[in-house]
């Protein structure tokens, strides 16, 4: 769960949402990333520094670049975490679809007598 934890609360930012987002499409520097934000290329590398600690993305050296692309599966784990969340709510609305189908059954038994 420690993982989970570093993964949301890296997700807790619109930057860094904004700089998942942007890798999506793609492989991306350092400073194509900073472009769009209103903040110097150091603060965008604490982004990245956060997002990467996540497990999120990962940096190569390449010259005097740093590439940053998605990390696959980075994600993963929210998916999983999502999914017994999913199932949980999915076993609850089909016991309440079981109730409510039985009650309107008995009304319907109700109203013929």
């Amino acid at each position: 769960m420690e993982r989970l934890d570093t993964t949301f609360a890296a997700l807790s930012d619109p930057t860094r949402r904004a700089i998942l987002a942007r890798l999506a499409t793609g492989e991306a520097t350092v400073m194509e990333l900073a472009r769009p934000f209103p903040m110097s290329q150091p603060a965008i590398s604490r982004h990245l520094r956060v997002l990467q600690e996540a497990g999120l993305i990962t940096r190569r050296i390449e010259g005097a670049t740093r590439p940053c692309r998605l990390v696959p599966g980075g994600i993963a784990e929210i998916d999983q975490w999502l999914g017994l969340l999913r199932k949980a709510l999915e076993a609850n609305y089909d016991r309440l679809d079981k109730i409510l189908a039985a009650e309107t059954k008995a009304r319907k038994k109700g109203k013929r007598r």
